[in-house]
Protein backbone atom coordinates (compact mmCIF):
# COMPACT_ATOMS: atom_id res chain seq x y z
CA UNK A 1 0.00 0.00 0.00
CA UNK A 2 1.60 3.90 -0.55
CA UNK A 3 0.75 5.85 1.99
CA UNK A 4 -0.20 9.42 1.11
CA UNK A 5 1.08 11.93 3.88
CA UNK A 6 -0.37 15.43 4.55
CA UNK A 7 1.56 17.31 2.58
CA UNK A 8 0.11 15.72 -0.93
CA UNK A 9 -3.53 15.75 0.46
CA UNK A 10 -3.32 19.90 1.03
CA UNK A 11 -2.41 20.38 -2.39
CA UNK A 12 -4.67 17.68 -3.48
CA UNK A 13 -7.54 19.38 -1.83
CA UNK A 14 -6.10 22.66 -2.81
CA UNK A 15 -6.46 21.72 -6.42
CA UNK A 16 -2.53 22.56 -6.75
CA UNK A 17 -1.24 20.38 -9.74
CA UNK A 18 2.06 19.09 -8.03
CA UNK A 19 3.85 16.34 -9.70
CA UNK A 20 2.83 14.19 -6.60
CA UNK A 21 -0.98 15.03 -7.09
CA UNK A 22 -0.76 14.25 -10.47
CA UNK A 23 0.62 11.14 -9.48
CA UNK A 24 -2.12 10.39 -6.88
CA UNK A 25 -4.78 11.17 -9.37
CA UNK A 26 -3.16 9.07 -12.33
CA UNK A 27 -2.62 6.18 -10.09
CA UNK A 28 -6.18 5.73 -8.34
CA UNK A 29 -7.91 2.58 -9.20
CA UNK A 30 -4.55 0.92 -10.38
CA UNK A 31 -2.66 1.45 -6.84
CA UNK A 32 -3.47 0.92 -3.24
CA UNK A 33 -3.80 4.01 -1.62
CA UNK A 34 -4.30 4.74 2.26
CA UNK A 35 -3.55 7.26 5.12
CA UNK A 36 -2.92 6.78 8.91
CA UNK A 37 -5.05 8.28 11.70
CA UNK A 38 -3.00 11.02 12.56
CA UNK A 39 -2.84 11.94 9.46
CA UNK A 40 -6.62 12.23 8.74
CA UNK A 41 -6.50 14.22 11.88
CA UNK A 42 -3.57 16.76 10.14
CA UNK A 43 -5.81 17.31 7.31
CA UNK A 44 -9.01 17.88 9.06
CA UNK A 45 -7.18 20.05 11.50
CA UNK A 46 -6.18 22.44 8.56
CA UNK A 47 -9.63 22.44 7.21
CA UNK A 48 -11.42 25.81 7.77
CA UNK A 49 -14.61 25.17 8.20
CA UNK A 50 -17.51 22.08 9.43
CA UNK A 51 -19.05 21.85 6.12
CA UNK A 52 -15.31 21.33 4.53
CA UNK A 53 -14.76 19.38 6.74
CA UNK A 54 -17.63 17.06 6.15
CA UNK A 55 -16.51 17.27 2.52
CA UNK A 56 -13.14 16.08 3.08
CA UNK A 57 -13.65 13.41 5.06
CA UNK A 58 -16.12 11.61 3.38
CA UNK A 59 -13.81 11.99 0.46
CA UNK A 60 -10.95 10.53 2.15
CA UNK A 61 -13.00 7.57 3.80
CA UNK A 62 -13.00 5.93 0.31
CA UNK A 63 -9.32 5.21 1.26
CA UNK A 64 -8.15 3.00 4.05
CA UNK A 65 -7.29 4.72 7.20
CA UNK A 66 -5.22 2.81 9.12
CA UNK A 67 -5.23 2.98 13.08
CA UNK A 68 -1.12 3.70 13.65
CA UNK A 69 -1.02 3.57 17.49
CA UNK A 70 0.11 0.85 19.62
CA UNK A 71 3.15 0.43 22.34
CA UNK A 72 5.27 -1.56 19.63
CA UNK A 73 4.95 1.29 17.13
CA UNK A 74 5.75 3.97 20.36
CA UNK A 75 8.99 2.01 21.24
CA UNK A 76 10.01 1.43 17.27
CA UNK A 77 9.40 5.50 16.65
CA UNK A 78 11.46 6.45 20.06
CA UNK A 79 14.07 3.74 18.27
CA UNK A 80 14.31 5.20 15.39
CA UNK A 81 14.27 8.85 16.20
CA UNK A 82 17.40 7.30 18.62
CA UNK A 83 19.03 5.37 15.56
CA UNK A 84 18.91 9.33 13.64
CA UNK A 85 20.04 11.67 16.47
CA UNK A 86 23.25 9.32 16.15
CA UNK A 87 23.53 9.87 12.83
CA UNK A 88 23.11 13.73 13.54
CA UNK A 89 19.58 14.49 12.45
CA UNK A 90 17.01 16.26 14.82
CA UNK A 91 13.99 14.73 13.60
CA UNK A 92 11.47 18.24 13.97
CA UNK A 93 8.20 16.54 14.32
CA UNK A 94 7.09 13.41 16.37
CA UNK A 95 4.14 12.64 13.96
CA UNK A 96 6.72 12.58 10.93
CA UNK A 97 8.86 10.14 12.75
CA UNK A 98 5.71 8.03 14.11
CA UNK A 99 4.32 8.07 10.05
CA UNK A 100 8.01 6.92 9.20
CA UNK A 101 7.98 4.23 11.61
CA UNK A 102 4.63 2.79 10.65
CA UNK A 103 5.60 2.87 7.06
CA UNK A 104 8.66 1.14 7.49
CA UNK A 105 7.15 -1.50 10.02
CA UNK A 106 4.48 -2.78 8.12
CA UNK A 107 6.07 -2.45 4.59
CA UNK A 108 4.10 0.89 2.90
CA UNK A 109 5.73 2.91 1.04
CA UNK A 110 5.07 6.89 1.29
CA UNK A 111 3.86 9.59 -1.08
CA UNK A 112 4.84 12.77 0.42
CA UNK A 113 6.37 16.11 -0.16
CA UNK A 114 8.61 16.91 2.95
CA UNK A 115 12.20 16.86 2.95
CA UNK A 116 11.63 15.79 7.08
CA UNK A 117 11.51 12.06 5.44
CA UNK A 118 14.71 12.19 3.92
CA UNK A 119 16.96 10.59 6.59
CA UNK A 120 14.39 7.98 7.25
CA UNK A 121 14.88 6.88 3.31
CA UNK A 122 18.34 7.38 3.02
CA UNK A 123 19.23 5.62 6.83
CA UNK A 124 16.08 3.58 8.29
CA UNK A 125 14.53 2.01 4.72
CA UNK A 126 11.51 3.84 4.34
CA UNK A 127 9.88 3.43 0.79
CA UNK A 128 8.87 6.46 -0.74
CA UNK A 129 7.65 7.42 -4.47
CA UNK A 130 9.00 9.58 -6.01
CA UNK A 131 6.46 10.61 -9.01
Amino acid sequence: MIIVDTTVWIDYFGGRATRHVEYLDRELGRRRFGLLDLILCEVLQGVRDEPASERVLRDLRVFEILSSGGEEQVLAAALHYRALRRQGITVRKTIDCWIATFCVRQGHSLLHQDADFDPFEKFLGLSVVHP
